[in-house]
């Protein structure tokens, strides 16, 4: 899919970064050491930060810094850091100047039905990833994917990131990633949004990001095409996510066990 390929028969791809754009430099010093690390994990990757964060529990939460300064932040780290980048889209207006810049649109999860969206973000033949709603079961995403397709546009991704499972919590159930799959597109496994906790601190998300590893396994072991992963260099001081985002220090061993569990089923 662009310049990484992904799907059946291709290496396991992650999609990582911060939550939020957050001041330029610190969003690219982030960028530099997630490149570093996996660069040595041998793992392509597609960089991941939000230029506006429209889904907070909050109205004083912090969003980031839009649309335009966002994409000027992106465009640098991708030109520089010659990595692919990817950021949420949350209407039709965004999407033609946002494909400018990203190499896949991003339609966040509660948005996942936005007919408008969907076809807007198709119709620039971009890569499209897709989160599925909370609130969905895995069958109900062949009706988004007819959306994308509708207008010509195939390269799509499906994301999995958990399911409401009662108030203020997901529940992951590993039987949605090969009935994804049957729908003939690259399956993305979303690990830390998945322990996310929405609304349980009253103003904010909770998160067990220690469950985070275990889940990351499991999906590979499932047979996902690529994982999701929200990073921080101090997410316990994130403004966005940071309960359930990992740190970058614990990232390496990540990447190594998940890597260990894609060879081991591609030889099979």
């Amino acid at each position: 899919m662009g310049r990484i390929p992904l799907g059946k028969g291709h290496p396991l791809v992650l999609v990582a970064g911060p939550c939020v754009i957050e001041e330029e430099g610190k969003t690219r010093r982030m960028a530099e050491i997630l490149k570093e690390i996996v660069e040595k994990a041998g793992i392509p990757l597609i960089f991941k930060s939000s230029y506006d964060k429209a889904n907070r529990s909050q109205l004083s939460s912090f969003r980031g810094p839009g649309m335009r300064g966002g994409l000027k932040i992106l465009a640098k780290i991708k030109r520089d850091l010659k990595v692919p980048v990817l950021s949420d889209v949350h209407s039709p207006q965004e999407v033609e100047e946002a494909s400018a810049v990203l190499d896949v649109l991003q339609i966040p999860a509660f948005l996942c039905r936005q007919t408008d969206l969907l076809l807007a973000a198709g119709r620039t033949m971009k890569p499209v990833n897709v989160k599925k709603g909370q609130f969905l079961a895995p069958w109900d995403m062949k009706n988004v994917a007819e959306k994308i397709e509708s207008t010509g546009n195939r390269s799509i991704l499906l994301t999995e990131r958990g399911t409401c499972f009662g108030y203020n919590n997901l529940v992951v159930d590993f039987r949605s990633l090969p009935l994804l799959s049957e729908l003939g597109y690259p399956v993305i496994f979303d690990a830390t949004h998945s322990v996310q906790l929405p609304g349980r601190l009253g103003t904010s998300s909770g998160g067990q990001r220690q469950f985070v590893p275990a889940l990351a396994r499991a999906a590979v072991a499932v047979g996902c095409d690529g994982l999701f992963l929200e990073v921080h260099e101090d997410p316990d001081r994130a403004p966005c996510d940071g309960p359930n985002m990992v740190r970058m220090q614990d990232l390496p061993a990540i990447l190594r066990s998940v890597k260990r569990i894609r060879q081991l089923f591609s030889e099979r």
